[in-house]
C-alpha cells in the first residue's frame, strides 16, 4: 500500500484527487492551511485518512507531514490570476517559496515522486495555438509568474538532487467540489450558480475569449500517472484536453443543458487575462500514455448535475 501526501488536499482539486487514491485502496496524508480549502470536500472521507491543518509555508509542518511518504501530490497554491493583481507579494509567497518548502521536504525524504500543479497561464497571451511546452513561456500575471518559477524550481531539484519531479501545466479545470461562492471563482461555477438561481451570468469582455476546459477526473487521472511513470520526472507538461470552446459557447451549453436563457451581462475585460488558451497534449500522451477520460460534454453535465444537488429542493423546482 503506498502513502500519499497531498498539499492542498481539502481543495477543489486536492480532494477529488485524495478521494480517488482512496478508491484505489492507498493511504492519504492531507496538509492544508484551509485558507482556500474546505473541510466538507474531505469530510466523507475524514475516517480513512490523516489530516494535518498546517501551512507549507512553514517549512518543519511540510517536513513532518512528508515523512514516510512515497509520493507527494503538491497541489497547494494560492490560486486566481485576479487575486494575484490585488496582492502579488502573498502569490509569490506561497507559490514559490511554499513549493520550495515543499520540494526540500521530498528530497530530504526521498520520496519516488513529486508531482505538483503548475498552470497554462504560464504561455501568457501568445496568439500561438495550441500551446505546446517548446514554447518560450510569456507570463502576464504575478500568479503566472509564480507558477513559472515553482516550475523551474521543481525542474532543477531534479537536475541537482535527482528528486523525481513532474509539473503539469493545467487548462482551466473545473468539476465537483469547485468552490462557486469565493470572490476569485472560477468561471464554469459562476456561470451555473447563476442560471440555477436564474440570475445573469457576468461576462468579462465580449465573450469570445476561449479555454481548454478540462473535467476534473482528466486531471486525476493525469496525476496519479505520473506517480507509476518511470519516463515522465523532469519535465513540465500540458495536462488538458486538447480542445476548446469560447464563453459564449459555454453559456449557449448551458442554456440548453438548463432548459434556461442566459442573458448574460457583460463588464469590461480583466487585466492579466489571456484571450485564447488550448493545449498540446502530445507530451502527457506520449511519455505517460494519457488520454482524457471524460469529454468536455460529459464533464459539464456531470458538473451541472452536482451544483443542481446542492440547491434546496424550492430552488430546484424553480428551475426545472
Amino acid at each position: 500500500m503506498a502513502i500519499y501526501l497531498v498539499t492542498g488536499g481539502a481543495g477543489f482539486i486536492g480532494s477529488n484527487i485524495t478521494h480517488k487514491i482512496l478508491q484505489n485502496g492507498d493511504s492519504v496524508r492531507v496538509l492544508d492551511n484551509l485558507s482556500t480549502g474546505r473541510v466538507e470536500n474531505i469530510e466523507d472521507a475524514k475516517g480513512d485518512i490523516e489530516f494535518i491543518e498546517g501551512d507549507i509555508c512553514n517549512a518543519e509542518t511540510v517536513n513532518k507531514a512528508a515523512t514516510g511518504v512515497d509520493y507527494i501530490l503538491h497541489q497547494a497554491a494560492l490560486p486566481s490570476v485576479q487575486r494575484s493583481v490585488e496582492n502579488p507579494a502573498a502569490s509569490n509567497f506561497v507559490n514559490v517559496s511554499g513549493t520550495m518548502n515543499v520540494l526540500i521536504a521530498a528530497r530530504d525524504q526521498k520520496v519516488k515522486r513529486f508531482v505538483m500543479a503548475s498552470s497554462s497561464s504560464v504561455y501568457g497571451n501568445t496568439a500561438t495555438l495550441p500551446k505546446i511546452e517548446h514554447m518560450a513561456p510569456l507570463p502576464i500575471s504575478p500568479y503566472a509568474v509564480s507558477k513559472l518559477a515553482a516550475e523551474k524550481y521543481a525542474m532543477s531539484f531534479h537536475s541537482i538532487y535527482g528528486v523525481p519531479t513532474v509539473a503539469f501545466r493545467y487548462f482551466n479545470v473545473f468539476g465537483p467540489r469547485q468552490d462557486p461562492k469565493s470572490h476569485y471563482a472560477a468561471v464554469i461555477p459562476l456561470f451555473i450558480n447563476a442560471l440555477l438561481k436564474r440570475e445573469s451570468p457576468t461576462v468579462h469582455g465580449d465573450g469570445e475569449q476561449s479555454r481548454d476546459f478540462t473535467f476534473i477526473e482528466n486531471v486525476v487521472h493525469g496525476n496519479l500517472l505520473a506517480c507509476e511513470s518511470d519516463t515522465a520526472s523532469g519535465n513540465a507538461m500540458n495536462l488538458a484536453c486538447g480542445d476548446r470552446i469560447s464563453l459564449n459557447g459555454l453559456l449557449q451549453k448551458l442554456e440548453i443543458i438548463l432548459g434556461v436563457k442566459a442573458n448574460a451581462q457583460h463588464i469590461e475585460s480583466r487585466t492579466g487575462d489571456v484571450k485564447h488558451s488550448q493545449a498540446d497534449i502530445g507530451l502527457a500522451r506520449k511519455l505517460l500514455h494519457y488520454e482524457p477520460l471524460v469529454t468536455f460534454d460529459e464533464g459539464l453535465a456531470k458538473t451541472v448535475a452536482y451544483y443542481r444537488s446542492l440547491l434546496q429542493p424550492s430552488v430546484i423546482s424553480a428551475v426545472a
